[in-house]
């Protein structure tokens, strides 16, 4: 692939910190799941999206459902329920893994909205399938405070693969 002109070369991204960031991603989920409002932005699905595009070969499909799993049974929910949501969003995002890299991450935020929604139905119609519960008005925003959020904890994770390998002043990358 072709990079964009003005674009910084980036380093490899460590295995290591990918991991770290999905326990953290795990843990503050499992932390805002803790408060009563459903509204709150799914901060591990903003993780996986972002994984699953910047590094496709280390984050798939089976990493998304054993974390939804892992979210399932933090939340008592219907087992399966996330892993399916997040299966869909992770292969989702792999599709558009491509086109995303083509644009800087605000403008990304524009095309990554309709995967969270996405994800979000299908959510929903798992719950309303097995519980006959109807989503609560509570749970509409999420999807767009993903998506505002995107930017950010875009900008936050390639944080360190942005700096220099060895710093010297001859060279200038």
């Amino acid at each position: 692939m072709i990079m964009p002109a003005g674009r910084p070369l980036l380093l490899p991204a460590n295995p290591k910190f990918i991991a770290l960031t999905f326990l953290l991603a795990l843990l503050l989920n499992m932390l805002l799941g803790l408060l009563s409002w459903n509204g709150l932005p799914d901060v591990l699905a903003i993780v996986l999206v972002f994984w699953s595009v910047h590094q496709p070969r280390r984050v798939g499909l089976v990493l998304a459902f054993l974390l939804g799993l892992a979210m399932d049974v933090h939340e008592s929910a219907l087992m399966g329920q996330n892993a399916l949501s997040y299966v869909v969003l992770s292969g989702m995002a792999a599709l558009a893994q491509r086109r995303l890299l083509w644009f800087p991450l605000r403008e990304q935020a524009l095309q990554i909205l309709p995967l969270f929604l996405a994800a979000a139905v299908v959510e929903w119609l798992s719950r309303l399938i097995a519980h006959g519960a109807w989503p609560n008005w509570t749970q509409l925003p999420s999807p767009f405070l993903q998506t505002l959020l995107w930017p950010v904890v875009g900008a936050l994770l390639l944080a360190p693969q942005r700096r220099a390998f060895e710093r010297d002043d001859i060279r200038p990358l």
